[in-house]
């Protein structure tokens, strides 16, 4: 086992940890749940509804950022001891939302009666789905045994690996920044290979009318360094615009598959996201498997900057191992 602080290994796995953590506490949820009284219920609004989002972002200065989703708005009323009630949880699992909106509005539709579990110290609490997603343990168990593969793995395996990188270089001393300048090149070459192939699958998508309701550049401040100072002002295009499909009305933010990326130059981020005019028509390619997802340009223009990225890591891995 290398020589590495336990506080590695911590940091590595905490996001397994905390993801372990919350699966146990929903199931916990859902045992309590079970237990819960039932009441006929019906079915009074049935429909896509946009709503404003918290999520976490480690790379801003708040440690968040607000997002705009979609999600199935299902309202049924009931009754407990005579008292006429109002909700619209459907499952006792957590909705992010962009998640199977059209298959909830289609499985609970206006008019429909269903079965509402409620909690009898607090009626109002309740749901119309009470167990956790089929196949969640199994899931989580093998993301789980892959994940300490790869940690442990990678982590018994880099010292074998730079050894035998050192018995081929000129400077074996500089066999750590060939595997990482070469670590980085092929993580980017394998996120560029996703975006083209994400690209080609989304110029099959069907295509609709939309209208743009919000075009602009967001200005923020990333999080502040380790040594204190604060974090530049980072730059990201803005973009929200609606439109229907199969008769549902959803929002989109994606203006292309790229919009996500943030850039600390203005002029860098105007060029790799085009701009639009509120109010404008647009053509709006969606994703018929989720129809939350959608893209105003499905060209992945920035995957060629990607691919500029991996030659240069590519050319400096290279010159590290040639002059160390």
């Amino acid at each position: 086992m290398p020589d590495l602080p336990w506080f590695v290994f911590a940091i590595l796995l905490a996001p397994l940890g905390l993801l372990l953590g919350a699966a146990v506490y929903k199931t916990l949820q859902v045992r309590a749940a079970r237990e819960w009284p039932s009441a006929a219920g019906k079915i009074v609004a049935s429909h896509a509804q946009v709503r404003e989002v918290r999520v976490i972002d480690s790379n801003r200065e708040g440690g968040y950022r607000t997002e705009q989703r979609n999600f199935a708005n299902i309202i049924y009323e009931y009754s407990v001891a005579g008292k006429a009630l109002r909700n619209n949880r459907v499952s006792i699992g957590e909705d992010l939302g962009n998640f199977e909106v059209a298959e909830t509005i289609a499985r609970y539709p206006v008019g429909a009666d269903v079965t509402v579990y409620y909690n009898p110290l607090h009626p109002k609490e309740a749901v119309l789905e009470r167990d956790l997603p089929k196949g969640l343990w199994g899931c989580l168990g093998i993301g789980t045994a892959i994940t300490l593969v790869i940690v442990f793995g990678s982590a018994l395996g880099l010292n074998k690996l730079s050894e035998l990188v050192s018995t081929k270089l000129a400077h074996p001393t500089a066999s750590p920044l060939v595997i990482a300048f070469g670590a980085f090149g092929s993580v980017i070459a394998l996120f560029a290979l996703a975006m083209h192939r994400q690209a080609q699958l989304a110029g099959k998508w069907p295509v609709v009318s939309g209208i743009i309701k919000l075009s602009g550049l967001e200005q923020y401040r990333a999080a502040p360094t380790d040594n204190g100072p604060r974090g530049q002002i980072m730059y990201q295009r803005k973009v929200l615009y609606t439109y229907i499909y199969n008769n549902q009305s959803y929002t989109g933010t994606h203006a292309t598959l790229s919009s996500n990326v943030a850039s600390s130059s203005d002029w860098l981020t105007r060029k790799l996201t085009p701009p639009y005019q509120d109010g404008a028509r647009v053509k709006v390619w969606v994703n018929p498997a989720n129809p939350s997802e959608a893209t105003l340009e499905p060209r992945a223009l920035f995957v060629w900057f990607l691919w500029l990225l991996v030659l240069a890591f590519a050319g400096l891995t290279y010159y590290v191992a040639l002059h160390g």
